[in-house]
Order: C-alpha cells, then sequence, then structure tokens
C-alpha cells in the first residue's frame, strides 16, 4: 500500500469534510431505474466514466478495489497534468449506493480525497455525486489559486454530463 499524502482518510464515505480544505460537492440526476442505476455504478467503478470525458486511466484492477491504483491524467503532451491516486472505499449496490473514494498519493497537485457515487433514490432517480476535499501540494497548485476551485467544479459537472451520455446510450 502506498503512502497517502493527508490524514483524513476516508472523510468522503463517512463525512463531515475536514477543515482546512476546499470542499467541492456537485450531485446531478443521470437516469431512473435499476437498469440506469446498475449502467451508471459500472461506468464509474470500471472507469468509463473517467475515460469517456477525456481522461486517461491507468488503473491496477479493471475495477475499483480498495489499496488500487489509479493514475488519471488530464490535458495534452508536455502540458498534461497525472495525478496518482489510491482507492480508499468501495460500495457496490449496499443501501442503493454504488461508487468509490480514492485519495491522493505523492506527485498528485493536491492533497486530499475525492469520490464518485450514485444513488438509487425513492422515487428512482438515479443520483451521481462528487465529494471530495483537497488543497494544493504542488507550487503550480498553489499558483493556480482561485482557479483550481472552478477546474473542479468544470470537472465534476462534465463527469456528471458524461455518465447521463453512457446511461441514456445503454
Amino acid at each position: 500500500m502506498s503512502t497517502l499524502t493527508y490524514p483524513e482518510v476516508g472523510a468522503t464515505r463517512l463525512g463531515p469534510l475536514p477543515r482546512g480544505y476546499h470542499h467541492l460537492h456537485h450531485r446531478a440526476p443521470v437516469g431512473r431505474g435499476a437498469t440506469d442505476f446498475a449502467t451508471a455504478g459500472a461506468a464509474i467503478t470500471e472507469w468509463r466514466m473517467h475515460r469517456a470525458s477525456g481522461a486517461r486511466v491507468e488503473a491496477t484492477a479493471q475495477r475499483a478495489e480498495p489499496g488500487g491504483s489509479v493514475r488519471v491524467s488530464l490535458g495534452f503532451g508536455p502540458l498534461r497534468l497525472t495525478a496518482p491516486c489510491e482507492v480508499i472505499w468501495t460500495v457496490y449496490g449496499e443501501d442503493g449506493r454504488t461508487g468509490f473514494g480514492y485519495g491522493t498519493l505523492a506527485g498528485h497537485p493536491e492533497r486530499g480525497e475525492e469520490c464518485f457515487v450514485v444513488d438509487l433514490a425513492d422515487d428512482g432517480t438515479v443520483w451521481f455525486t462528487v465529494l471530495a476535499f483537497s488543497r494544493p501540494a504542488t507550487w503550480y497548485a498553489r499558483l493556480g489559486g482561485p482557479l483550481v476551485p472552478l477546474v473542479q467544479h468544470w470537472y465534476a459537472r462534465r463527469l456528471g454530463r458524461t455518465l447521463r451520455r453512457i446511461v441514456a446510450a445503454s
């Protein structure tokens, strides 16, 4: 197991999010019913959502499992940012939830944790949620200042739109 770069491991699963970090919470409907829930959950945990959004994903397992390593990268050529993470928790269908949380490893531009989960609500709506806490770990993330949270929100919304398309196409 690698060394995570922050002490509040598991806070995206259990809450509350720790103080001293930027918090991100994005929630969007992506479908309806058990079939859409299963499709969305598989797309999240098998890395398809991230890949379909334009990210490169290198993972040690075909689906999210605790202890698995993941490298997500965005950008082009020398402007590509790589974010090494470790999956720290998963949930597969329990209580109408499927998803995972991962934490940052050395080399990630931020320190913190992020989770990607779908929930099947009582009314049949399938909700996608991104929940994260982070703070800069590198000089260039600090230099980005207030732009970094804007980019994080943009990416969370992009993931939601991507997941909605995956579900609609199934």
